[in-house]
């Protein structure tokens, strides 16, 4: 079997996740954006993804809007000091972030990132 019909076999027996996941990718380089992957501590990152999960979360004492923003090679953390809530910052909403990576808690996160809300992926 060649490997071009190897490659159709394999996206018509692709899962959805993984027509979501390909589909987050092909974003990746219309955005210009960085894979999550591949970004490195203390380095300035832009990533694109797909916001998961959004929660409400006191730091310190400090209300914190924390949202998850996944781009099909993996997950970065969101914090936004000192708001409750971001118009536009929902589960399902396609971004792309600014910032400069940091690790909190073992997880890529980024604080009070820049942001531009984009149409959704999928």
């Amino acid at each position: 079997m060649s490997g071009r019909i190897r490659r159709a076999v394999a996206r018509l027996t692709e899962g959805n996740d993984e027509v979501a996941d390909r589909a987050l990718r092909g974003e990746l380089a219309s955005t210009g954006a960085t894979p999550v992957a591949q970004c490195c501590k203390g380095e300035p990152v832009r990533v694109a993804g797909t916001l998961r999960a959004v929660t409400l979360r006191p730091l310190a004492g400090v209300p914190t809007l924390e949202a998850e923003l996944y781009d099909g090679t993996g997950s970065i953390r969101l914090i936004w000091l000192g708001r409750r809530r971001i118009g536009g910052i929902e589960c399902g909403r396609s971004l792309v972030a600014f910032g400069r990576l940091t690790m909190h808690d073992g997880r890529p996160t980024l604080y009070n990132a820049e942001y531009e809300l984009r149409p959704a992926v999928v």
